[in-house]
């Protein structure tokens, strides 16, 4: 998990190189060509009938657009944010998943992990910082990419028992059409080190979900699962290592308490799962 987390962070790193020069569309069009390529022989192996004809295709499309819109406003976010700043905002996404679960899923939520929810939005509230500089459009980016997120991860709940093949070529698909849809109004020629660099956007992030996945096969969730908060320990590391950028403090705080109720709250429905485990049992 430590190492899929290292993994997104030069994602993000190199996303928010490559951004500057780049279009988001161009840069997601590029990247979903080379996590394609990865991809093709599980295609192969699980068979294209599998992933063009699934079950629910309009949930698969939903949360498709979902996860490429949630990368594109992040790539989008990291143009004006410091790399860590962005990174906080996402991590507030568990706490919106488990908002939105109320809402989409009708799963129970007791008090006390309300009062986590709430405890978590204060922090957003302090990282955002509304009443001094931090307030503003990119901030408002980052918030919005982060309720994508949630929201794909709801979806993602809601589709449990699909083909993880299946669920990873419909990101894949989605990213790439919204590519060929709008990075030729802003296409920008690439020489054969950047073109090499956005094809290993793709190759990293892919790397990152298998580790997180693997991961969760030899270690129970509740083990593995709080190490995805050292992201935002590589943020900053690697924020300041390539662009000189420094979190600033309210952001560090926001961070703190976004973190601290975000796992209450996984430790809260790890209690609560294996509670209900053991009524049935």
């Amino acid at each position: 998990m430590l190492a899929a987390m290292l993994a997104f962070s030069l994602n993000d790193v190199m996303g928010k190189w490559l951004v500057a020069t780049y279009g988001v569309a161009q840069l997601l069009l590029i990247r979903s060509f080379a996590a394609a390529l990865m991809l093709a022989p599980a295609i192969h192996r699980v068979g294209w009938k599998t992933i063009v004809m699934p079950e629910r295709p309009w949930l698969h499309a939903l949360r498709a657009f979902c996860s490429t819109a949630e990368v594109a406003f992040f790539y989008w976010a990291v143009i004006y944010l410091p790399l860590a700043d962005a990174v906080a905002f996402y991590l507030a996404g568990p706490i919106f998943v488990t908002l939105f679960a109320v809402f989409l899923l009708g799963e129970q939520v007791g008090w006390r992990r309300w009062i986590a929810i709430l405890i978590g939005f204060s922090g957003v509230i302090v990282a955002v910082n509304p009443s001094g500089e931090g307030m503003g459009w990119p901030a408002l980016i980052a918030i919005t990419g982060t309720l994508l997120f949630a929201l794909m991860n709801v979806l993602t709940r809601k589709l449990a028992g699909s083909n993880e093949v299946t669920l990873v070529s419909w990101q894949v698909a989605s990213a790439a059409l919204f590519g060929l849809a709008v990075a030729p109004f802003r296409w920008v020629d690439t020489n054969w080190l950047d073109f090499l660099a956005l094809m290993l956007l793709g190759i990293v992030a892919n790397l990152a979900h298998m580790g997180v996945n693997r991961s969760l096969r030899f270690a129970p969730a509740a083990i593995v699962v709080p190490y995805q908060y050292s992201l935002i320990v590589w943020a900053v590391g690697l924020g300041w290592l390539f662009f000189g950028d420094w979190p600033k403090p309210h952001v560090l705080i926001g961070s703190a308490i976004i973190i601290g109720a975000g796992i209450y709250i996984f430790v809260r429905e790890q209690k609560r799962l294996k509670e209900k485990a053991a009524k049935t049992g």
